[in-house]
């Protein structure tokens, strides 16, 4: 079964075109270097009536949205072989010395394996 690497993040809505920009550079790497699939994904609907919503969940305050994504990998070994080349490769460190449209220590993050 896949493997998947997933996060939820608040962002301000004014930063959203250069959270896609950055998105787009590190999709790339991902799958360069072996990831399956990646998906990068902003708030639409967010003021559901049921369960809790993502915004509350991540503490977003006052025009701020909410980015859900995830990475898909052939396995957990796969994503941990595929995450250290991305990690490894330049461009990915020049990306992380950007002054990044979001705060990272807010971003939610885990490896999941499918079930269904």
């Amino acid at each position: 079964m896949p493997y998947v690497d997933g996060y939820v993040l608040p962002i301000s809505k004014k930063k959203v075109s250069a959270y896609r920009r950055v998105a787009s550079q590190t999709a790339k790497l991902w799958r360069k270097h072996g990831a399956l699939e990646y998906h990068e994904n902003v708030g639409d609907d967010l003021k559901t009536g049921m369960g809790v919503p993502f915004t509350s969940r991540v503490k977003a305050k006052p025009g701020e949205t909410v980015v859900f994504a995830w990475v898909t990998f052939k396995s957990r070994a796969h994503r941990d072989r595929v995450n250290k080349k991305v990690m490894k490769d330049p461009r990915m460190k020049e990306i992380m010395e950007m002054d990044l449209p979001f705060n990272s220590k807010r971003m939610a993050y885990g490896g999941f394996k499918e079930i269904v």
